[in-house]
């Protein structure tokens, strides 16, 4: 039987969108049952691990760069770049958890991914957010409630802990069993480790 993966991600970083449009397809061109997608807050991880974002050091151009040059090669849109991006994303990663705890945090997600990446809208936001949510069927004023909830804030952070516990540092970080593939680079890798499973 073969492991079913777990897919760590935060609607604020370009690779985890890189992941997150190709994921789903890699997992049933191999005939295998589809990850868990698991939403982490990425300043969490950054805390714990005492890292930081390359899009706030020198490497930002370049960075940008290869995530445009891998978008093209993946024959996805070509990126828009929020004008505030990397912004806080707490807001946005609430309701993915809350869109996790529904049953929707994949069509959310993908939804909430290409508002930022894809058409440029910044998820620090909340009305992009929003946005994103109305187009999985998650009514705004119910979701601005939800995300005040003790369930949706500990849900955020209780999963980000387990994940820095278990090792994971950044995201996209695709887990399958103990073995853990950090970054869009080695998607791939990490189907074929599900697969041999």
């Amino acid at each position: 039987m073969a492991e079913r993966a777990t897919f760590y991600y935060d609607l604020g970083s370009p690779y985890a969108y890189l992941s997150a449009e190709r994921i789903s397809g890699l997992f049933t061109e191999a005939g295998l049952e589809q990850p868990e997608w698991q939403p982490v807050l990425l300043g969490g991880l950054f805390k714990r691990f005492d890292r930081g974002s390359w899009a706030r050091t020198d490497a930002r151009a370049e960075g940008i760069a290869e995530v445009e040059r891998r978008a093209a090669s993946y024959g996805l849109p070509r990126l828009v770049w929020p004008e505030a991006w990397p912004g806080e994303m707490l807001t946005a990663m609430r309701v993915a958890t809350f869109a996790k705890q529904t049953g929707r945090t994949v069509s959310f997600s993908l939804a909430a991914f290409r508002q930022q990446f894809a058409a440029g809208k910044d998820l620090s936001d909340p009305e992009n957010v929003m946005i994103a949510a109305a187009a999985c069927e998650l009514h705004p004023r119910a979701l601005e409630k939800a995300i005040q909830t003790q369930i949706v804030k500990d849900g955020l952070r209780e999963a980000t802990d387990a994940a820095a516990a278990a090792g994971i540092f950044g995201v996209p970080t695709v887990r399958v069993g103990e073995q853990l593939f950090w970054g869009d680079d080695r998607l791939e890798e990490a189907v074929e480790a599900a697969a041999s499973g």
